[in-house]
């Protein structure tokens, strides 16, 4: 069952939200954008923690369901490869 992210990820519940998904790891394998809807860039920093810790496990992020905004901020900041965009 993937992790899936809330409606909002802002500067506001980014932090938490890390800390939420750090805390099931195991979950945190495939994660589900399908809600997301108001975000700003810190939602990237949220999914490169996430991506990180599991790459350091030997396992691998997946992303499904990102919206276009999503792929087009990754772009923006040159990540969309390291998010499997």
């Amino acid at each position: 069952m993937p992790f899936s992210l809330p409606k909002t990820v802002t500067q506001e519940n980014a932090l938490q939200l890390e800390k939420e998904g750090l805390s099931n790891l195991l979950n945190l394998r495939a994660i589900d954008c399908s809600s997301l809807k108001d975000f700003d860039s810190t939602v990237l920093t949220v999914l490169l923690a996430w991506q990180k810790r599991l790459q350091a496990d030997g396992h691998c992020l997946t992303i499904e369901y990102a919206p276009e905004k999503l792929k087009v901020l990754a772009s923006v900041y040159g990540i969309s490869a390291l998010l499997g965009f």
